[in-house]
């Protein structure tokens, strides 16, 4: 029985040292690739904010007609 138990011991310790031994190695190969995407990869492009001025004049007129038929369907749901 004593030699069962060892042997449990010895499959539970390899077991969990495997397991500690790849979970490092794959944080410090994350932390090594993450590095290289940052030093190497294209830097992000900013994507410009379009301005009111830029928002068609057709779109303007209708956001009155557009909140209407929202509140309408919101009216509706609700009642």
């Amino acid at each position: 029985m004593d030699n069962l138990l060892s042997e449990g011991l010895t499959l539970m310790v390899f077991g969990m040292g495997f397991v500690f031994m790849f979970l490092t190695l794959l944080v410090v190969v994350t932390t090594c690739m993450s590095k290289l995407v940052v030093k190497y990869g294209p830097a992000p492009q900013l994507k410009a904010a379009p301005s009111r001025a830029a928002v068609p004049v057709a779109a303007q007129v209708n956001s009155d007609e557009l909140v209407a038929v929202i509140t309408a369907a919101v009216h509706k749901y609700r009642s």
